[in-house]
């Protein structure tokens, strides 16, 4: 069930776009199962439970955290998390960055956008994001690699807002790609689309899409 559902939900992806398993809630035979499909990224945005999967299943997945990170957890997964989604403060990115240095490695990171008509919902503003980049204390973080940014659009039936908050984000992304970034080449990532949206994020320039429920089916609470 799980390798049919991956394959049909490839079939549906542009083929710069790449695919987040978000695995979050579900067993580890579940990740299994996708992994012998063949997928190796997977999303987890709860560190206790990152750290229990990453224990026991292959060592070539590229473990994503995708949920909202407290500084206090980062340590936890510095040594093998390959991209951390929710960049949203520049405490943060200095913990990560103190964190990946006591790994020696550097750590690959998007910084969160909210364009999200919902409070709920963590993240820069485009304005906020443009002010932090160009104060410049970021770039003393050596062990962090800004590689993109990362949104998500309100959860609503209303698929012009959607769009809407998509473009917004890409144009942000676009903007800062031949401004701040132009000399990094590993600038490059937009982390936009899930389940319900990841059609319309692909449209707007998305390159990775975040799928959880269409893959493993609806959360299993452990």
């Amino acid at each position: 069930m799980i390798s049919e559902n991956l394959q049909q939900l490839k079939a549906t992806l542009k083929p710069n776009v790449q695919l987040v398993a978000v695995s979050k809630f579900h067993p580890v035979e579940a990740l299994q199962e996708a992994y012998d499909a063949g997928q190796r990224v997977f999303g987890e945005s709860h560190v206790q439970e990152l750290m229990a999967k990453e224990e026991v299943l292959p060592k070539d997945i590229e473990w994503h955290f995708i949920g909202h990170l407290q500084t206090n957890k980062v340590k936890y997964m510095a040594p093998f998390v390959s991209l951390i989604h929710a960049v949203d403060s520049l405490k943060l990115l200095k913990e990560i960055d103190k964190q990946a240095q006591k790994c020696e490695r550097t750590i690959d990171v998007l910084l969160q956008i909210h364009v999200a008509k919902e409070e709920t919902k963590f993240g820069f503003s485009p304005e906020e994001v443009k002010e932090l980049l160009a104060d410049g204390t970021w770039k003393d973080c050596r062990h962090v690699r800004i590689v993109g940014l990362m949104a998500m659009a309100t959860n609503t039936d209303n698929k012009e807002q959607i769009a809407q908050e998509f473009e917004t984000v890409r144009q942000l992304f676009q903007d800062l790609k031949t401004s701040v970034f132009a000399s990094e080449p590993s600038f490059k990532e937009l982390s936009m689309g899930m389940s319900g949206d990841y059609l319309i994020a692909q449209e707007h320039g998305s390159t990775m899409v975040r799928v959880g429920s269409l893959i493993f089916g609806e959360r299993v609470y452990l």
